[in-house]
């Protein structure tokens, strides 16, 4: 379901919502309106000094013990970089350099029967110190793959898919 879909009522005046799907969201009656706007997150192609990439295997839903990079949403006030460190720190305990930013692609993420729209940012770090303490309720394993053997339809989300082509397309 979209988000857009879940409201019944107008979050301002609490008015009924005509069952119009609609964005963005318009009270008829006090004129509040909403607009639904993607979330925003980043993600890693993370490389060790041999050339392997990290991949994780997701704990949980959506598209659980699926092969993933490592990422999350970037919370309020937190710039993309500073959110792919966080993300990284807590999900495998590794602290990364050469943070270079490879493209965006959006993404639908499926939570509790609503499907939100996500713009994902990519982003391409290396580290030395490969020793991974995984945060066991976002990762249910972990793998340092040759990245040219990985297949894109093995990532868990289009996005992820399209990063991993593109990191491909520019590293030849």
């Amino acid at each position: 379901m979209k988000p857009n879909l879940t409201f019944k009522h107008c979050p301002q005046c609490g008015h009924p919502k005509t069952p119009e799907d609609k964005i963005p969201f318009e009270c008829e009656v006090c004129e509040y309106t909403y607009y639904f706007n993607p979330t925003i997150a980043a993600a890693g192609l993370i490389l060790n000094t041999k050339g392997q990439m990290l991949f994780i295997e997701r704990a949980k839903e959506p598209a659980k013990g699926k092969l993933a990079v490592v990422g999350g949403f970037i919370d309020n006030g937190e710039i993309a970089e500073d959110a792919l460190e966080r993300e990284i720190r807590e999900e495998v305990g590794l602290t990364v350099s050469n943070i270079q930013y490879l493209a965006c692609f959006p993404n639908q993420y499926n939570y509790k029967n609503i499907t939100y729209p996500v713009l994902d940012f990519f982003y391409t770090a290396t580290c030395e110190d490969t020793r991974i303490k995984p945060d066991q309720t976002e990762v249910a394993g972990y793998h340092w793959l040759d990245p040219w053997l990985v297949s894109e339809s093995d990532l868990a989300f289009p996005s992820m898919q399209k990063a991993l082509a593109r990191w491909k397309t520019t590293n030849k």
